[in-house]
């Protein structure tokens, strides 16, 4: 039996299951086929729709009503917890599952790790995958998903050498990993040794064209990126054309960007991509240009689009500019007022960013601030050290708009604490997050440690450091963090220390870069 980090407590539910605006128990009482296998289809139905609230209260009603609940049922509304923000609920189901005896088959348990995943546990993600007796594809393939979703590309290839040794058969979707691994780890021997397990096995290049286009660029081998693409000769897809322009303004390869866009018809993917590649590289000149092309095809009225460009012309430190497309958009959704919000916070504007939260929910487009909201408004106080707004803000996120904070949200706060220099508070709040359940991820414990540092709170900073270390035992940067700590308490024996063990790791600091590119190239060739 699984061994989880909380007590389950298993689902008790109302009589009626009667859910507010979803009236799901009408619907399962109306339903004139209440077989199990007609449950899921209808269960099924419910998720590829994205009707998740839906799919979890009538999986709620079904199993008030019915004992036979099956593995099919199960991994259906598992599918629905993923995308749903309390983590409970997930546990609740996977308890009920180990009750039911249905948790022991490979659908449902390769459903219970992407999920454990998706919630951000990786320990009970592997944990669950270690306790399969048998596993296939679709279970090696969630556990590279998992790492990969967490940052941890080094594991992700160990995890694939593991599932070599036990030879399991590989599919495309492990080939799309092992590149991405390769790409975040910007290895490009490995990458091009997949390259050549994709061509010998004769795998579908329809399919990972993309994969391979979007490694290649990665790493700065666009010559690579665009081979593959010229030797698909009339097998193109618009993901391909649109992987390939944002390659190539990432590496700064602009007529061979503008020749691919002069090839195709321009689309809004297509110059979100580069756009995104510019708003990487703080390129204002080409996202200028790229803002020109839109204009001309009308694509600025497209809501995301102009989100991107918003987000491009903050990028490059033109906060005016991101103001005046945020104020032109006709349809705001969350990501417009939180991209505009996250603006005006990098810049040092809190005040501004503050003014703006308030202002969400009040015009007639009613839009409500996600979590996502709460951490750009969090971020936007703590760079302009308005701690009692953040409190505020970060009380007002449960109470007011019934959002779970999630560890991201704990270590913004730490940090915005920790540099007012209110280290019992920041403590107080670790305290909270460890009761509620939140697992403290590596990004708190580098909030306490930079907390720990700016207060010179040894003890407790010297906890942190190890549990940081522990955690992400092969990140530079928090070797150099743990480093900075040392070198603040005087302690250069234990940084000697550490820059010896880095050495022998061969962990090199990130070169980090605050220039703006300002290439010029002619209007005409964006037409």
């Amino acid at each position: 039996m699984t061994t989880l980090t909380r007590p389950i407590r298993f689902l008790c539910l109302p009589a009626k299951c009667n859910f507010k605006g979803l009236h799901t128990h009408h619907l399962f009482d109306e339903t004139s086929q209440r077989d199990i296998y007609s449950l899921n289809a209808l269960l099924a139905s419910y998720n590829r729709n994205g009707q998740f609230s839906t799919t979890w209260a009538l999986f709620s009603c079904i199993h008030r009503a019915k004992p036979d609940l099956n593995a099919y049922t199960f991994t259906r509304v598992l599918g629905a917890c993923r995308a749903l923000p309390r983590p409970e609920r997930g546990r609740q189901v996977h308890g009920l599952m180990i009750k039911t005896g249905a948790e022991s088959g490979t659908v449902a348990k390769t459903a219970v790790i992407d999920m454990y995943s998706k919630y951000g546990y990786l320990e009970d993600s592997v944990r669950a995958f270690e306790e399969m007796e048998f596993k296939d594809v679709v279970t090696w393939n969630a556990l590279l998903s998992s790492f990969l979703r967490h940052g941890l590309a080094r594991e992700a290839l160990g995890a694939f050498e593991a599932m070599r040794e036990e030879r399991v058969e590989i599919s495309e979707f492990t080939l799309c990993s092992l590149l991405k691994a390769c790409a975040s780890l910007r290895s490009s021997p490995q990458g091009k040794q997949v390259h050549g397990m994709v061509v010998v096995m004769g795998r579908d290049m329809l399919i990972l064209g993309t994969a391979l286009i979007d490694f290649y660029s990665a790493v700065g081998c666009i010559s690579e990126a665009m081979k593959v693409f010229s030797g698909l000769n009339g097998r193109k897809d618009d993901a391909m054309f649109n992987s390939l322009v944002a390659g190539c303004v990432r590496n700064k390869k602009y007529k061979e960007a503008l020749s691919i866009m002069s090839t195709m018809k321009p689309n809004v993917i297509a110059l979100t991509s580069a756009l995104a590649a510019c708003s990487e590289n703080s390129n204002l000149w080409i996202g200028k240009q790229i803002h020109c092309v839109a204009m001309r095809h009308g694509f600025t009225s497209d809501t995301q689009m102009c989100n991107v460009l918003l987000d491009m012309y903050a990028k490059c430190g033109k906060i005016s500019n991101a103001r005046s497309l945020f104020n032109g958009i006709s349809n705001k959704n969350v990501v417009s007022w939180t991209s505009m919000i996250d603006a005006y916070g990098s810049h040092g504007n809190g005040l501004e960013a503050l003014d703006l939260f308030k202002r969400m929910g009040e015009e007639r487009s009613e839009v409500l601030p996600n979590s996502v909201t709460f951490l750009a408004v969090l971020s936007a106080c703590g760079h302009s050290g308005l701690v009692e707004q953040g409190r505020e803000c970060f009380n007002s996120a449960p109470e007011k708009y019934g959002l779970d904070l999630g560890p991201e949200h704990y270590g913004c706060f730490i940090d915005m604490l920790g540099r007012a220099g209110q280290i019992d508070e920041v403590w107080c709040v670790f305290q909270d997050m460890v009761e509620h359940g939140i697992r403290p991820t590596a990004a708190v414990w580098s909030a306490l440690l930079n907390a720990c540092s700016h207060n010179l709170d040894v003890t407790r900073g010297e906890v942190a450091a190890k549990h940081l270390l522990e955690l992400e035992p092969n990140k530079p940067g928090n070797f150099v963090l743990v480093s900075n700590f040392y070198a603040t308490i005087g302690r250069w024996d234990s940084v000697d220390q550490l820059r010896s063990i880095m050495e022998m790791k061969g962990l090199v600091k990130e070169v980090g870069s605050s220039w703006v590119t300002d290439s010029k190239c002619r209007e005409s060739d964006f037409t």
